[in-house]
């Protein structure tokens, strides 16, 4: 569920990231991530919870430190128990900005969902805490997530199955990996299913950073898609069968690049200021 805001209240920036960034020679998003966290007074939480990999939390540790991050806490969330009171939420209550790592993200939304830190996350991004989430960390912002489905251009029914996600905004379904996995058909059934959310489709090494005005710019090297299906005047998904494709009619499609900007509220797209760099 998403809380709604207080009228003292200034949400944090959201930052879905859609995998695979770079972390070494040109870290432009984790960067900027830490830039807006404060930089030296940057508290940053680490949730690996998606990870199997028990290196992934210290690996993002050390690339944050280097980018000159105040300091950082690795909060291994592996059990639903772990959720639910200890040393661990007081570190995330005192936190400035939250880095949800990849791996699963039904691994994330059964370990994190309905707990004490999911309702604490949402709390604290309405305070003005800043949450950047890769890969599965990027999906389970919204409110409904995509929780697996099958490559292709071609929307289909049955090609994507939805599940509930942290619910930091209800504006988006986000997919990640996108034009590496092929991943435009699952996006057009995700929204298919009911034209209100807008779809956003991230390449890798490719970030949206969703402010309090509800305006998301495009940082990174590769190309955000946004799915608008605000104008959608037919969709057949009520009446196709499994695995048969989808007429959808109106549907808007967008592709940004770095600088590119959206505005949620108003739903139009715009692009970079700077001229290309040659």
């Amino acid at each position: 569920m998403v809380d709604r805001l207080r009228s003292d209240e200034k949400r944090g920036f959201i930052v879905p990231i859609g995998g695979a960034e770079e972390k070494m020679s040109d870290a432009a998003i984790l960067r900027r991530f830490v830039e807006i966290c404060g930089e030296r007074d940057a508290r940053i939480a680490i949730i690996p919870t998606a990870s199997q990999d028990p290196d992934t939390g210290s690996r993002y540790e050390r690339v944050f430190k280097e980018l000159g991050c105040g300091e950082t806490c690795i909060l291994p969330f592996a059990e639903r128990r772990d959720c639910d009171g200890g040393k661990w939420l007081d570190m995330l209550a005192h936190a400035n900005g939250v880095f949800l790592t990849g791996g699963n993200q039904l691994r994330l939304s059964t370990t994190l969902g309905g707990t004490k830190v999911a309702s604490m996350l949402r709390r604290r991004n309405r305070e003005g805490v800043h949450i950047a989430g890769t890969s599965a960390g990027a999906a389970i912002m919204s409110e409904h997530m995509i929780a697996f489905g099958k490559e292709g251009p071609t929307p289909h029914a049955n090609m994507v199955t939805l599940a509930p996600g942290l619910g930091f905004t209800r504006r988006l379904i986000i997919d990640q990996h996108f034009r590496q996995r092929n991943r435009l058909g699952r996006i057009l059934t995700a929204v298919s299913y009911n034209p209100n959310s807008v779809g956003l489709g991230l390449d890798e090494d490719t970030a949206a950073f969703l402010g309090p005005d509800e305006v998301l710019e495009v940082v990174g090297s590769g190309a955000l898609t946004i799915v608008d299906p605000a104008g959608v005047e037919h969709s057949s998904m009520d009446s196709t069968h499994q695995h048969e494709p989808v007429c959808i009619i109106g549907v808007r499609l967008h592709i940004l690049v770095e600088g590119g900007t959206f505005d949620l509220r108003s739903r139009e797209a715009y692009p970079s200021k700077e001229p290309a760099v040659r």
